[in-house]
């Protein structure tokens, strides 16, 4: 799959061959009314040789390969998605954008038109110090909103709602037995899965249980049809093997996929905190790695759900796991990494949502030196969820 995101540097001798390249498409777009993708080249022909191209390559050196990329026929490229609110005052109304990592640019993208209106409650006065989460997971090429909190201290959303980048589209997912915030939330393969949390009120029940929701019936032709509020007959959540405690109720969990498990820890930071693994396969809660456990100190991310990459919040050190050794290995330490929020990983990419949710750091670790760049949100707005999916389409 097409890297993330690209970094800005270039060599002189590079920026000077695609100047010229540049003028000459340029000129002879001016010239000819069609302008083939390559000379002598049928423009199918053409296609399959350019996609074989990295896109940031093809965006900049003339107008028809611009066009070509951004075309329902090109291969999408990963983009980075994000839910924001504003840095200025305390309403609780969220943003909804796309960072496109080709040409360097947030686009909005539409927020759920539902009936009624999902009503997130972000910011309250007894809270200062933190923002209530917004729950999230990408499936399947989708973004998955999960849990949240209302402004009646109540789950937000009693059934997911689901974002399709490439038709731009909002649905319905089905209706979840006990809606909850602050739950352990995850996906693996393209099974969604929910687990403990709060529902109306605090219950033991809800605490340990565990609910999973398949995808892979779903087929494109659910978000192509013109009924998109509906849901599929066989979408239903699936109860499935509880916990053994409660203690997974007490904040926002990521529930991270990796190699058929889903792995995740209690607390936040650098506190006491216990940590459980689930078997996707078996559904049986087994005890997690003592060194994974120990050494997992801040936001967690998995990559084509293989490898597992957290940040030392405290530290500013971003690491993966190696399971051989149930070790945590050290990659880079940086100042811009310390108090990371929240973190997602595809692409050759880890994405970090620094402290102050006006920034995100992008490390490449396809291999060392592991470089890393900033990206910026959209003035006057933070970060407060972070996602990788195919970009929008045009």
């Amino acid at each position: 799959m097409n890297n993330l995101v690209t970094s800005n540097s270039s060599s002189t001798a590079t920026d000077s061959t695609t100047e010229r390249l540049n003028i000459h498409c340029d000129k002879a777009a001016e010239l000819h009314h069609h302008q083939s993708l390559l000379p002598g080249l049928p423009d199918h022909i053409a296609q399959l040789c350019l996609f074989l191209v990295h896109p940031s390559i093809l965006y900049s050196v003339c107008r028809s390969w611009r066009r070509l990329i951004y075309s329902p026929s090109f291969p999408p490229f990963l983009s980075i998605y994000t839910l924001l609110i504003s840095t200025q005052n305390h309403a609780n109304s969220i943003e909804y954008f796309s960072f496109d990592p080709i040409s360097n640019k947030w686009w909005s993208f539409p927020p759920p038109l539902t009936d009624p209106s999902p009503r997130f409650l972000l910011r309250h006065r007894s809270f200062i110090s933190r923002k209530l989460p917004i729950q999230s997971v990408s499936v399947s090429g989708n973004l998955v909103l999960l849990a949240a909190t209302n402004d009646k201290f109540l789950p937000a959303l009693s059934r997911p709602l689901i974002f399709n980048p490439l038709i731009k589209k909002w649905t319905y997912g089905p209706p979840l037995s006990t809606p909850r915030r602050w739950c352990a939330a995850g996906a693996s393969g393209d099974v969604v899965y929910v687990a403990s949390g709060i529902g109306s009120h605090y219950n033991t029940e809800v605490a340990r249980s565990v609910e999973k929701w398949d995808l892979k019936n779903n087929n494109n032709s659910h978000f192509c049809h013109k009924k998109l509020w509906g849901f599929e007959n066989d979408w239903r959540w699936e109860r499935m093997g509880g916990l053994k405690q409660e203690k997974f109720s007490r904040d926002a969990i990521d529930a991270i996929g990796w190699r058929g498990k889903l792995c995740m820890v209690n607390v936040k930071g650098k506190a006491a905190k216990e940590g459980a693994v689930y078997d996707v396969q078996t559904d049986i809660w087994e005890e997690m790695p003592k060194e994974m456990l120990a050494g997992w100190r801040g936001p967690a991310a998995a990559m084509e759900e293989d490898t597992i990459y957290m940040v030392d919040e405290s530290k500013g050190a971003l690491r993966k796991y190696d399971p051989g050794r149930d070790k945590w290995v050290a990659m880079l330490e940086s100042e811009m990494l310390k108090g990371a929020q929240q973190m997602a990983a595809g692409g050759g990419r880890v994405c970090v949502v620094r402290g102050d949710g006006v920034s995100i750091v992008v490390v490449d670790v396809m291999a060392p030196p592991y470089r890393f760049w900033i990206v910026d949100t959209p003035p006057g707005l933070q970060a407060i969820t972070i996602n990788i999916l195919p970009r929008l389409s045009p």
